[in-house]
């Protein structure tokens, strides 16, 4: 028999094996690629628009909570115009865009209202391009904030508007920090999780302004139980991150809270993405699989509902402080709204403060009346976001204030 010969029968063995050895072995296959799953861009939005408009439809909370520290509004004059609105979808799947609305044109009815809400994505771009007076929404990114930078040259109004929500997705859950329910450990802090989640780094960002004070060395890596304190088996265990996909702005989100604004994480983080479940919902199947994991620990945006599922007899949600010095502080409903607890989540409210232009009175106007004692008890009557506390609201006052009366001087 030949050399060519021999060649291809060789090689056609080879292949034969490596197909019974694929058969054997099949391919990895990620989260949404089994069938009848997606990963599909369009796919997941469809999805996303179907559980949203359905949690819009519902009031989550019902508690009263104690809003006589806030401002009363108090009308300035008569308005009339129209308001402008591009941002958040969630604002209008509930229904505290509509309540605000109705309010504010009992005191002003001749101020028309115009909702574009889509995806806080817009809510810059609508305002540098001048098809919008107020964006609404979530934090801006560094990018959006840039952009309205770089077209303006200043940075636009930022006034929070709501608390975020406490168990319902979409509407800016705060984080719970979860672990095995073995896991000995009993409490953590912001300090250690960035020793956890981070690593080391030669600055973080403010904004568009990159912070070198925020350094810090790999000396501040957490990386065994051990450097936790938990002793016997646990002491040389690694810790096994997990966390969001790094486009998420939950990411972003984390990163500002926990990490100085750096995006240098740990060096083994688990991250995860959306799908959809073949009966077509949203999912992400991080939870199940750190549920599995004994040595797991991961931070989930509305943990106290991802924990009421199947999962919730093997894990457990940390009570969490600002330093390694404490307080310690539950993660519920009550913290969230006073904002004890570290890891809650804000809404915001975004214009553009001119200066070569009179001030829009029914941008401060509405804002002043968002922001007050009537305004938050909307936001508590539609039941997903939390009111305000006293002083956040107190200071996106003086802030407005602040704008009306440096427009009021450059217009003398």
């Amino acid at each position: 028999m030949n050399t060519t010969r021999w060649m291809f029968l060789a090689m056609g063995l080879l292949g034969s094996m490596a197909a019974a050895s694929a058969a054997e072995k099949p391919a990895l296959r990620g989260e949404g690629t089994r069938p009848g799953e997606s990963t599909d861009g369009m796919a997941m939005q469809e999805a996303r628009a179907k559980m949203m408009n359905a949690r819009g439809a519902r009031v989550a909370y019902t508690k009263a909570f104690d809003l006589s520290g806030l401002p009363e509004y108090r009308p300035q004059g008569k308005l009339e115009g129209k308001l402008r609105f591009w941002g958040s979808n969630y604002i209008t799947d509930g229904k505290v865009g509509e309540y605000w609305e109705q309010a504010f044109k009992a005191f002003h009815p001749k101020v028309e209202f115009e909702w574009r809400m889509k995806t806080t994505k817009a809510a810059v771009p609508s305002l540098v391009f001048g098809v919008s007076d107020i964006g609404m929404g979530r934090k801006v990114t560094f990018d959006e904030l840039l952009t309205f930078q770089r077209y303006t040259d200043r940075d636009p109004l930022e006034i929070e508007i709501a608390t975020g929500s406490y168990d319902v997705p979409g509407w800016q859950p705060g984080f719970g920090v979860v672990v095995h329910k073995d896991n000995p450990l009993a409490r953590i802090s912001m300090e250690q999780l960035d020793g956890i989640f981070g690593a080391e780094r030669a600055g973080g960002w403010e904004g568009t302004s990159w912070r070198p004070e925020r350094a810090r060395g790999p000396e501040k890596n957490i990386r065994t139980w051990g450097q936790l304190g938990l002793t016997g088996e646990w002491a040389d265990k690694d810790i096994h991150v997990y966390g969001l996909n790094q486009r998420y702005h939950q990411a972003v989100e984390l990163s500002d809270m926990l990490l100085g604004g750096s995006d240098k994480w740990n060096e083994k983080l688990r991250i995860y993405a959306n799908y959809v479940t073949a009966d077509g919902k949203l999912a992400r199947g991080m939870n199940e699989d750190l549920a599995a994991d004994r040595y797991g620990i991961g931070i989930l945006a509305a943990p106290t509902r991802d924990l009421g599922g199947k999962e919730q007899s093997a894990q457990k949600l940390l009570p969490l402080a600002w330093t390694n010095a404490g307080p310690w502080v539950e993660y519920t409903l009550d913290t969230l709204q006073d904002r004890s607890y570290p890891m809650f989540d804000r809404i915001y409210a975004y214009a553009d403060p001119d200066p070569s232009k009179p001030i829009d009175r029914n941008v401060i106007e509405f804002l002043r009346f968002v922001v007050s004692r009537q305004g938050q008890a909307l936001v508590m009557k539609d039941g997903k976001y939390l009111p305000l506390t006293a002083q956040a609201s107190k200071e996106a006052l003086a802030k407005l204030d602040a704008v009306a009366r440096r427009a009021a001087g450059e217009a003398k």
